[in-house]
């Protein structure tokens, strides 16, 4: 096995055929062929349904390893390439999108000032969708919804932030300027589906105080869950970032004062190694929501000793 053999595979199933992935890696179609199929021989296995022009289940699981294997050697060059001189390199990093809004803008500016020669790739999604990246080794990083339940993953806290009911005007709670966990039971919510993070936290709390929570819709999304109440279409509980200081509508954002904050934290493969440069974003990630996080309505920012990454030479810190 070789890499140019799992290069062909890669190339095969991003490109959906092989000579389209044989334009892809400036070869011929023939130099494609013959690297799948000697890779096949060698694992006994069908890779690719020529039939069918995709891959085998055989074939997704390796081409999943042979991705891994890819990012880790361009982490490597990276990291030779740091060595005793400027951080280089790209650093991949996920962000839920309420955190997005504000962390994005700065984050970019700050690494680029500090690490010119540092490339950010930034994916926005849901906690849901970010957790199996970080696993399978798509992104280095991501900003997430905490707890986390997932072995694979170890996660830092980097702040606290307020949940607000965003109400629309056909509740009988708009308007209120505050109020309390137990007011909303069997009141119509949007909420996130069973099993998020968030969904968890709530569900949690109303089993505690005795509440039964009557979802109106559930959605994978806590922008998209604004959105709904911003356009009247439901009231909903979200995180207070969720609702730009700017934006002006007719709903209300109105406290709930006994309902515990959500936690936002950092996550990262469990006894993988950072590249340079994923470790670069990663302090100054920590840099920018230190500075700029206490000014987020809401927020509120962890000192930095509670909050570190754990370095990839101090493997004893991170959970076996």
């Amino acid at each position: 096995m070789d890499l140019r053999q799992l290069a062909a595979l890669v190339a095969v199933d991003d490109h959906g055929s092989f000579s389209a992935a044989a334009r892809a890696l400036y070869t011929v179609q023939s130099n494609v062929s013959a690297h799948i199929a000697h890779l096949e021989r060698e694992l006994g296995v069908t890779l690719v349904d020529r039939a069918k022009g995709r891959l085998t289940p055989e074939g997704i699981v390796v081409v999943a390893r042979a991705r891994r294997i890819q990012r880790e050697l361009d982490a490597l060059t990276a990291d030779a390439v740091s060595m005793g001189q400027e951080v280089a390199g790209d650093a991949r990093l996920g962000v839920i999108g309420t955190t997005a809004r504000w962390l994005v803008p700065q984050l970019l500016g700050a690494v680029h000032a500090a690490h010119p020669k540092v490339q950010v790739v930034i994916l926005e999604a849901s906690t849901t969708s970010l957790v199996p990246l970080v696993v399978g080794g798509g992104l280095d990083l991501a900003v997430v919804n905490l707890p986390v339940e997932d072995p694979e993953i170890d996660t830092s806290l980097l702040f606290t932030e307020e949940l607000v009911l965003l109400a629309t005007p056909a509740s009988p709670l708009y308007g209120r300027t505050e109020v309390s966990f137990s007011e909303l039971s069997g009141h119509p919510l949007v909420l996130p589906p069973p099993g998020t993070a968030l969904r968890r936290d709530l569900d949690a709390e109303a089993r505690r105080a005795g509440v039964t929570l009557r979802p109106q819709a559930e959605i994978d999304g806590v922008r998209l869950m604004a959105s709904l109440a911003f356009e009247g279409y439901g009231s909903t509980i979200v995180p207070t970032t969720a609702v730009p200081g700017w934006l002006k509508g007719d709903f209300s954002r109105i406290p709930i004062s006994d309902l515990a904050l959500r936690q936002v934290g950092l996550a990262r493969r469990r006894r993988a190694m950072l590249s340079a440069s994923a470790r670069a974003v990663a302090d100054v990630l920590q840099d920018v929501i230190g500075a700029k996080g206490p000014k987020q309505r809401g927020v509120r920012v962890r000192p930095p000793s509670d909050n570190a990454v754990p370095s990839n030479d101090d493997r004893s810190s991170l959970p076996q």
